[in-house]
């Protein structure tokens, strides 16, 4: 089946896009609103000294504040209005996704349809909210003991940074419900996408001045660049990949017609948690090193040791990384897909899976089946993401962290199949205002 990428390009033509007039108005809004989200990176927040900050986050490298800096787009490192970026949001979302399984009436809202789905995502809001505030609180707290970052401490610069980051954090919620509702693709997704993007050009221009200087030789850099080539080709590889389940729907008489008798699939992604398992893995082991570097001259020699264990390329890191990615990539799948409510909803309207006994049976196929390819979705997020880890601990190549690769590319693809569907709309719209101009010039007759 070919992916919407090559459906794309087959049926792409400049005077089908010229006559896509909404789909023009949406890319225009979706441009404008990432660059309205970038210059929010670049506004300082007020009451912090740059110079001193600049100083302070250059010991602060390998840390969780180096991940949390790539998701915002670079914000954090010059402690902009938009530091916070939208990783409460997301916080939030999956927060809610778990309750969902653990309380009564969060499981009947999302089985509400479009009223339930409204109600959640007005309590992923709420959530938003606090979280951001909480964090921004948490921040100026930091700030105030991190050198002579904060100009002027107290409680007036704790509230300004709370009422500040806390806006900028709703503003980009906001902001990614609109790309969402009047753009092209997940708003959320892309404000992500648009921040790491922006520092490839940074990227680009380092591999080839190391090899200029000859800090890096040109054999490397054709190493690096065809090691990256190799990882997108198998992301766009296995993110396309599906184990489809055969389902049959009986056949049912309705007075002299037989309705039905047709057969479908039930497609089950190979990797169904996507970039969740690899953000998880690396917050939870990059969190002490974190908070060693923010307080490295109170603890004591021995547990400096041992965080040492856990910064980028040891191999302890690379232990932990890559079995924290499998256990969350199993966690996150069983939350947000559940077997026996798919089980229940192919029973519902009278479908099977040939040879399976509808019910409790079929939950137990597609819970095997979706174990199984399971295993073989968390070694490939695993492998993604360690390669790089690998790469740069072994031999100094640089490369790119694993995660803003999935991202990059996962966001592309999603990005594509909209404007793919959008284009196909406008097809479809232009054939049925030709057979009713045909059917009016005709006057009715076939």
């Amino acid at each position: 089946m070919p992916s919407a990428a090559e459906q794309l390009a087959a049926n792409f033509n400049f005077s089908a896009f010229q006559k896509a007039t909404e789909l023009r108005q949406r890319i225009f809004f979706t441009l404008v609103a990432l660059v309205v989200a970038r210059l929010g990176t670049y506004i300082p927040m007020p009451g912090i000294d740059p110079a001193q900050l600049a100083r302070e986050l250059q010991q602060q490298q390998g840390g969780l504040l180096d991940m949390f800096n790539m998701l915002a787009g670079g914000a954090i490192s010059r402690m902009a209005i938009f530091s916070l970026g939208i990783m409460p949001y997301i916080s939030s979302s999956i927060i809610i996704q778990l309750m969902t399984t653990v309380s009564p009436q969060l499981e009947a809202l999302k089985k509400e349809g479009e009223a339930g789905r409204k109600q959640l995502n007005q309590y992923t809001r709420y959530g938003t909210v606090l979280l951001a505030a909480l964090q921004a609180y948490g921040i100026a707290i930091g700030l105030e003991n991190w050198g002579n970052v904060v100009m002027v401490p107290g409680m007036f610069f704790r509230m300004s940074t709370v009422i500040t980051l806390t806006g900028g954090t709703i503003f980009l919620m906001w902001l990614g419900e609109q790309i969402t509702a009047r753009g092209v693709g997940n708003g959320i997704s892309l404000i992500i996408f648009a921040g790491i993007v922006a520092r490839f050009p940074t990227y680009v221009f380092q591999a080839f001045e190391s090899a200029r200087t000859g800090a890096m030789s040109a054999g490397t850099l054709f190493v690096l660049v065809a090691g990256i080539v190799a990882l997108v080709t198998l992301i766009v590889f296995v993110e396309r990949a599906q184990r489809r389940l055969l389902v049959q729907y009986p056949k049912r008489q309705q007075g002299n017609r037989i309705f039905g008798g047709e057969s479908s699939h039930l497609p089950l992604k190979l990797n169904v948690s996507g970039v969740i398992p690899p953000i998880f893995a690396s917050s939870l082991l990059l969190l002490p090193v974190t908070a060693a570097n923010f307080n490295a001259q109170s603890i004591p020699s021995w547990l400096q040791s041992i965080v040492a264990l856990l910064g980028h390329g040891q191999p302890l890191f690379m232990i932990l990384y890559g079995g924290g990615i499998i256990f969350f990539a199993f966690f996150y799948t069983a939350i947000v897909f559940n077997p026996d409510d798919t089980a229940d909803n192919l029973k519902k309207y009278g479908g099977f899976i040939p040879g399976i006994r509808p019910g409790k049976k079929t939950a137990e196929y597609i819970d095997y089946v979706l174990t199984r390819i399971t295993v073989v979705g968390a070694a490939y997020l695993a492998f993604v993401c360690l390669v790089p880890e690998f790469a740069d601990s072994t031999s100094g190549i640089f490369f790119m962290g694993g995660t803003s690769i999935l991202i990059v590319v996962s966001v592309t693809m999603d990005t594509v199949a909209q404007i793919q569907s959008h284009l196909i709309a406008q097809q479809y719209e232009g054939l049925i205002k030709k057979a009713k101009l045909k059917g009016a010039r005709t006057g009715g007759r076939l």
